[in-house]
């Protein structure tokens, strides 16, 4: 809030007032919520009233938290040890005089911090965008009088008034409400317009989507009227818990462990302040937050802080401590060799890079570290679907089934063909998605309607007891209305009755309407046949309340009407059980012909005269249809090895049906264990009465939750966090943005979603499409792949730095002080420059063919795996080794041996060979360097054969090098660059404290061909190793749906030390897990949330 009055969110139960009444809003009458508040339902709150209301509870608006904070940003950027040690570095530089060195190195730290910085500081604006979703203003009854006010003025107690197109200004309970929906989409989940009822109360745990007594704060009107009591305001709202938890950062403290009684020993308030303390280091050093790369990052940088301190303690050693400006720059030296200065930077840029890419396959990347790894939690039916109404079903008692084929345009009643079956739906079954949306023979709707009253009498209902109007106009077929409405519009289109055709050229004319009331769950209809002049009913609505007021139903093909008795009445409910279980929303039509006298003008038609003694014409179906790539796109997420969970606002029937046509859960639904089976598809009530132990005992998590709430989304990230997993969440309104922000990758819907999700999120989909979801996964291996490649070029060469210094302290000179084999700017020169473009051209690699094949990596290992880590150690000591050679040979093969006097700090006619020896080694250890990046190309294929396929034995190295232009001219631009260094005077002697050499460029080059040799040679030896590994695992290869769900199978559940798949347990019983239960369940990593960190 705005106001220091509102307390925090800590305490506040969902559904409760600012201050607490006896039950939450919507499990009290709306008499009893005004009396608790102390609200006048006639004439509302008194100017005095309200303004003391405003001073005791503060205004209606959501706190806007911290907001951006530079300094925070800034401090993060320097607080890390691979920067700690550059300063470091550079203190000690500057305060030994070694001016030119420490202007070097500030540089290199100038340079991070502002990249880093720049990156970080636009994506903290989450709750700013909270405030944009407030109404400006709401009518409240204040003295008697409706007064339009400032919404923020709004406060507990006043009765406020909403029509259709208002922005509901609180959380009210309803007083009265008539044809009342709101769109709850951005807050609930729900993807349809919610019926409210104003006079029905609920169980106090009946989450926000199932209070039909409330509207909530932000929720927009979509149809009707209604008043009601504002109970909540600001903060206490349920999007200001929203807001609450999307701010929140979690626990700053260890909670002290405490024994059943709740007392606790010294030594425990010992652990919990040591155990706090560790948590804050661990967060200021970045080894306890992040995404995995991040933190497996961090904690090198302290392994590399501490390893550069280490070998500076060596060289100081060496040389009996000596504060000798010498020796204190070569410790320098030696430290700044073990630290990869370019890392972040490369790593930066790279990632930059690919986020241009991504513009052009529909991903947005707000936060380039979320391309590390993607996860598999796919929140709401409607990032999987189109978002929109189609009638695909329709079922006559006498006839059989009306089905409707795929189209791309819901609102298009020519797309789709249309087929008939003598079937019902009970009998055609639960189809599967690959059968296709055909049931019987395709038929053009001439044929279909030819000598079909029953069908033309179905048609008439549901074609004139709609209010929806769809039409043609010239950019295409439109929609308008109800969505539900909308579809069934559609659906009589196709057979030439739309409601506008029907009432213009059949003479068809409006009587009366009865809108769709929520306790008689009918809307119906009075027309008038003006060619035959009989009225007519038409009635359509929930199938049980249907057929509870039909008396006759034609069952038979040219038979009368008979009376619908039970047996009837069954055979109607089966087939509705059917077509949901297709995942359809399922109404009934019926009409009948109105025999009693038309009213008086001014007067009313009993309605439940007119909805009695109908006759029933049968069941439509409806479904929001999933994309045609979403079953595609699922399946390739399995094949990536990446698991698909749906949590959704919709009912658990339709979330079960779509999640199975997509793939979601698995279809031989037979092979799960009973307890397990339980658990893969879950309603939001049942799994949020869990405790998070009982949720980590649970078998497996579900594979879908419907009914979801935010805090749903929230505790299923939580609880793949806790078995290993590294989740990320697609979602599109503002009860997503908990969820985005908690999981460790946040996607949000570009088109559909809210700006608050957008903002809670790392990657955003421009064209809210599932399917696009594998871009980034795709995407985001390729980066991982190359970010393992350049990681490896510079640790290498780190390796091969720090050795070669360390040996090299074994060159002393005639004072005793140690001679280095490479000076400290040619070390930063190496790293930043020879190493920072041809790593950035590794950073652009292509993707290799099999990327999306793989499994993916392991969460606890990153991109540092062991071949990646004995290849580090291989190249860095060979290197090291050839560098070494390269300096003794120099020095000791081809000249006089003389280590001189103070060559460690100026050039002299003693120190020349030194010099020359110094500089050989610097440009072996550049060529090792650019040679090296060629070679990482591919970290198994030789060089010289990375397209096994090729014929072109002898040149296809050449076309593999100019493929990546941008490598190819980095790398040549590091040949160049040398050059400058070696010749141009004052920059060699003063600067990088080397000679130009001559003759030493044969040693050079039989250097680089054993460099070249050696890598080859330990390619093969890899080779050879892996192909071995290969046929050792080789084995029976299983389907892919048994792969992806192996276990969630009964012999695979049972036989990983899972629970006895025929024990019945408690959560069968009481939709909870058995609290005594101590069976782990939970074997190593969970494959179901994983992407590129996942123990494969």
């Amino acid at each position: 809030m705005g106001n220091k009055k509102q307390d925090s969110n800590e305490s506040h139960v969902s559904g409760q007032s600012n201050k607490p009444i006896s039950l939450p809003a919507h499990a009290l009458p709306h008499n009893a919520v005004a009396d608790e508040l102390g609200a006048d339902v006639q004439d509302g709150l008194t100017a005095a009233d309200a303004s003391s209301r405003l001073e005791e509870y503060g205004r209606n608006e959501l706190d806007d938290g911290p907001g951006v904070q530079p300094a925070k940003i800034l401090v993060r950027q320097i607080a890390n040890a691979m920067m700690l040690v550059l300063i470091m570095a550079m203190a000690v530089s500057f305060g030994i005089g070694s001016y030119i060195e420490g202007g070097v190195i500030s540089a290199v730290i100038v340079l991070n911090i502002v990249v880093g910085f720049m990156q970080e500081f636009n994506a903290e604006k989450t709750m700013d965008s909270l405030r944009s979703l407030s109404s400006p203003t709401a009518v409240a009854i204040r003295s008697g009088n409706a007064e339009t006010i400032p919404t923020a003025e709004i406060v507990p107690g006043d009765m406020v008034e909403l029509k259709t197109g208002d922005t509901v200004p609180a959380d009210i309970r309803l007083l009265e409400a008539v044809n009342f929906e709101t769109d709850e989409a951005l807050l609930t989940g729900e993807s349809l317009p919610v019926q409210k009822d104003a006079e029905a109360t609920f169980d106090p745990d009946t989450g926000p989507g199932d209070r039909l007594n409330v509207a909530f704060s932000s929720s927009t009107i979509t149809k009707g009227r209604a008043r009601g009591i504002v109970f909540a305001t600001g903060m206490k709202t349920e999007i200001g818990s929203i807001a609450a938890a999307l701010r929140a950062t979690g626990k700053r403290y260890r909670p002290v462990k405490r024994k059943p009684d709740g007392s606790a020993g010294a030594h425990r308030y010992a652990e919990a302040w040591g155990l706090t303390a560790g948590d804050f280091v661990g967060h200021f050093l970045g080894v306890n937050v992040g995404t995995p790369l991040q933190r497996k990052l961090s904690k090198l940088a302290i392994l590399l802080f501490g390893v550069a301190v280490v070998c500076a303690i060596i060289v100081l050693a060496a040389n009996d401590f000596s504060n000798n400006s010498e020796v204190i720059i070569y410790a320098v030296a030696t430290g700044l060799s073990m630290i990869p200065a370019c890392l972040v930077v490369v790593l930066t840029i790279t990632m930059a890079a690919g986020t241009k890419r991504m513009v052009q396959r529909h991903v947005i990347v707000r936060k380039l570290d979320s391309l590390e790894a993607l996860g598999a939690v796919t929140d709401k039916t409607g990032t999987l679907t189109q978002g929109k109404m189609v009638a695909k079903r329709a079922w006559l008692p006498s006839r059989g089934t009306y089905s409707v084929g795929t189209s791309t345009n819901p609102f298009d009643p020519t797309q789709g063909d249309l087929s008939y079956s003598d079937s019902p739906p009970v009998a055609l079954g639960v189809k599967n998605e690959e059968d296709g949306d055909q049931e019987g023979d395709v038929m053009p709707y001439e044929e279909l309607l030819k000598d079909n009253p029953p069908l033309q009498n179905y048609l008439n209902v549901a074609s004139l007891a709609n209010l929806a109007n769809v039409h043609e106009s010239g950019d295409g077929w439109k929609g308008r209305g109800d969505p539900t409405e909308v579809a069934i519009q559609v659906f009589v289109s196709r057979f030439n009755c739309n409601r506008e055709r029907l009432t213009r050229e059949e003479s068809w004319g409006q009587v009366a309407e009865f809108p769709f009331d929520s306790d008689v769950k009918k809307m119906s209809v009075m027309f008038e046949n003006r060619a035959t002049g009989k009225t007519w009913v038409f009635t359509k609505g929930a199938v049980e309340r249907i057929i509870d007021s039909c008396r006759l139903v034609t069952w038979d093909l040219g038979s009368e009407p008979t009376d619908m008795n039970a047996e009837y009445r069954d055979q109607v409910l089966q087939n509705m059980e059917a077509l949901a279980a297709q995942g359809l929303r399922v109404l009934a039509l019926a009409s009948k012909v109105y025999q009693g006298e038309k009213v008086a003008s001014g007067e009313e038609y009993d309605r439940n005269v007119i909805e009695s003694d109908l006759t029933f014409h049968g069941l439509i179906g409806l479904y929001d249809p999933p994309r045609v790539e979403t079953a595609g796109a699922v399946k390739e997420c399995h094949q990536a090895g990446v698991a698909v969970h749906m949590l959704t606002g919709d009912h658990p029937g339709t979330a079960k049906a779509i999640a199975a046509q997509v793939g979601i859960i698995p279809r031989n639904t037979q092979a799960i264990a009973k307890d397990v089976a339980d658990t893969i598809v879950m309603t939001a009530g049942s799994f949020d009465k869990l405790s998070d132990e009982d949720i980590d005992r649970l078998p497996a998590l579900p594979l879908v939750i419907a009914r979801c709430s935010p805090n749903t989304k929230v505790r299923m990230v939580e609880a793949l966090h806790r078995r290993g997993a590294f989740a990320a969440m697609t979602g599109d309104g503002v009860n997503d943005s908990p969820s985005l922000k908690r999981a460790d990758v946040g996607i949000a819907m570009g088109q559909a979603g809210s700006d608050v999700a957008k903002d809670a999120s790392d990657i955003v989909l421009t064209d809210d499409n599932f399917a696009s979801i594998l871009n980034a996964i795709e995407e985001g291996r390729r980066m991982f792949d190359n970010i393992q490649k350049f990681v490896l070029h510079l640790l290498s060469e780190n390796i091969a730095q720090a050795c070669t210094l360390l040996i090299g302290l074994a060159f002393k000179d005639d004072s005793g002080l140690s001679v280095f084999p490479l000076a400290p700017v040619e070390i930063l020169w190496v790293i930043m420059i020879t190493s920072g473009m041809p790593d950035m051209g590794l950073g652009v690699e292509r993707a290799a063919p099999d990327i999306m094949a793989r499994p993916p990596q392991s969460l606890k290992t990153g991109i540092f795996t062991k071949e990646i880590m004995v290849d580090i150690l291989v190249y860095g000591f060979w290197m090291a080794a050839l560098c070494l050679s390269a300096f003794s040979l120099v020095l000791f093969g081809f000249g006089d041996g003389d280590l001189g006097e103070g060559c460690n700090d100026s050039y002299s006619d003693r120190c020349d060979t030194v010099f020359r020896a110094r500089a050989t080694t610097f440009v072996c250890l550049t060529w090792f360097a650019l040679f090296l990046a060629w070679e990482m190309v591919n970290m198994r294929r030789s060089f010289f054969r990375m397209q096994p396929g090729s014929k072109k034995y002898l040149t296809q190295w050449m076309y593999d090098v100019w493929e990546n232009q941008f490598l190819f001219w980095a790398v040549m631009a590091g040949f160049i660059t040398i050059f400058p260094t070696l010749y141009i005077p004052v920059i060699n002697h003063v600067v990088f404290k080397h000679e130009g050499i001559s003759w030493e460029w044969g040693i050079v080059f039989v250097e680089a061909t054993l460099f070249f040799a050696g890598v080859e040679a330990w390619k093969w030896v890899k080779r050879i190793y892996f192909r071995r590994q290969a046929r050792k695992g080789l084995g029976k290869v299983a389907d892919l749906e048994s792969k992806v769900f192996e276990k969630y199978m009964a012999e695979g559940f049972e036989a990983s030390g899972g629970a006895d798949p025929e024990k019945k347990t408690d959560f069968e019983a009481s939709g909870g897990a058995d609290p005594e239960k101590k069976t782990d369940v939970v074997k190593g990593p969970v494959r179901a949330a994983v992407d590129f960190n996942l123990e494969s």
